[in-house]
């Protein structure tokens, strides 16, 4: 009788990483990409999550340069409701790694599948959280391009309930043999993966990505949560990228019989459903207001989206101001080597996805402070703005600078009287010549 094969010993449980500063304590999560472990920093007496990339893919350079240009937009998202960076680069062995907080409780696709679905006044809250942070990093140019319910966390942070936190910023870069059933490959230019089910039809065709989309990907969400059933009834993931693209949605109203919903929270959710990005909201910011509506007093609009923001360009390590090193934990290049991310843990749906890495700043300043009052609710990039809704917006021309006129009379006075002038001098000295 033989005894099944025991797996081997987890190489990283029980060992101290990054010269003692953690002690890997236990493997909370796995997936596809690497794996998610429980640490504890005994210097500061508290305990981080630690994802570590499987050492396999580290071989990769052009998903370790994107590894790291991801991590370090994400170390410049502070919103309360994206969860926090603290550490990102290579272990002693040369494994890629990030360190973020270490949160307690479970994600939203838990919580639906034990509760069943939530009412909208719980629902609509957890959803505007998920927003404020969302306003963030589209402020910045970073898009999510991964939205689902694994990817948001709800905890209890100062005896508030249901504090949301978003997880997993384009932290995920796999290639075609990493995928699991339910994540496919779209595009090989710029190596972009979904997750079928809450995919906007831009992503599913594979085309270039904006703000507009993760709002298409959160509305599905909230459809989800609401009603315990996705907006489209499919078998397959790629049924489910067919409908995303050609079909318009069931209406929120008639997806479970005899349940129904304040007058207006379909039409919302419609609008950001929107087959086309131009007829959606165009912001987090507008999607939270929509809803706000519906969950009056249960969510602090003006504390999730302040009127003055910082706008922080994604620079190079060895560009970066030191001290703002510092206060992100983060040495010259990553410490203790370069900066990169590490792996989202596996969900139900399948492996998690790939995304294009966030556009820096175009502007060339380091940080450019908005004033209050200052429109900070269009974090699109200029092509896609629309002004009056009549197409792209046209910068204005320069002004126009008047030349001085030329008084050609008085120049051709002035060029007589320097050639008489010439010619009395030439004369004057031939005379003392002779």
């Amino acid at each position: 009788m033989t005894t099944p094969q025991q797996k081997p010993p987890d190489p990283y449980i029980g060992r101290s990483v990054l010269n003692g500063q953690f002690l890997i304590e236990q493997k909370i999560g796995s997936g596809g990409m690497g794996a998610v472990y429980r640490a504890s920093q005994p210097a500061l007496n508290r305990l981080v999550a630690v994802k570590i990339l499987h050492p396999k893919l580290t071989n990769r350079k052009d998903l370790a340069s994107r590894f790291r240009r991801e991590a370090r937009a994400m170390s410049h998202l502070s919103h309360e409701n994206t969860v926090k960076v603290f550490l990102y680069g290579e272990l002693e062995d040369g494994s890629l790694y990030i360190v973020m907080e270490f949160l307690d409780g479970k994600n939203l696709n838990q919580i639906v599948r034990k509760e069943g679905p939530l009412p909208y006044e719980r629902a609509i809250p957890i959803l505007v959280q998920v927003c404020g942070a969302l306003h963030e990093a589209h402020s910045l140019g970073i898009i999510h391009r991964d939205l689902k319910p694994e990817n948001i966390f709800l905890t209890n942070k100062d005896g508030r309930r249901d504090f949301a936190k978003v997880l997993d910023f384009g932290l995920a870069k796999v290639t075609e043999r990493e995928l699991r059933p339910g994540s496919i490959m779209l595009t090989q230019e710029g190596m972009v993966f979904g997750t079928p089910e809450f995919m906007s039809p831009e992503q599913a065709q594979g085309k270039k990505l904006d703000a507009r989309s993760d709002i298409y990907s959160l509305a599905t969400i909230l459809y989800e949560v609401l009603t315990g059933k996705l907006p489209y009834d499919a078998k397959t993931p790629m049924e489910y990228i067919q409908l995303h693209v050609t079909k318009p949605p069931i209406p929120l109203d008639e997806r479970v019989p005899g349940k129904r919903f304040p007058a207006g929270l379909s039409d919302v959710i419609m609008k950001a459903l929107q087959k086309k990005p131009d007829d959606r909201y165009l912001t987090a910011q507008e999607f939270a207001e929509a809803l706000g509506r519906f969950a009056p007093g249960a969510v602090n609009l003006g504390e999730l989206f302040p009127r003055t923001i910082e706008r922080t360009q994604v620079d190079p390590p060895s560009s970066m101001d030191p001290q703002m090193m510092a206060t992100r934990g983060v040495g010259p290049g990553g410490a203790p080597g370069a900066p990169a991310a590490a792996p989202p843990a596996s969900n139900g749906r399948g492996a998690p996805s790939a995304q294009q890495g966030p556009a820096p700043s175009v502007d060339g300043s380091r940080t450019i402070r908005m004033a209050p009052g200052a429109p900070v609710s269009n974090p699109l990039p200029p092509h896609l703005r629309q002004t009056g809704g009549a197409g792209p917006a046209v910068p204005a021309p320069p002004p126009r600078t008047s030349k001085p006129r030329i008084n050609y009379v008085t120049l051709s006075v002035v060029a007589l009287i320097c050639l008489m002038l010439g010619v009395g001098l030439t004369i004057g000295i031939i005379y003392l010549v002779q």
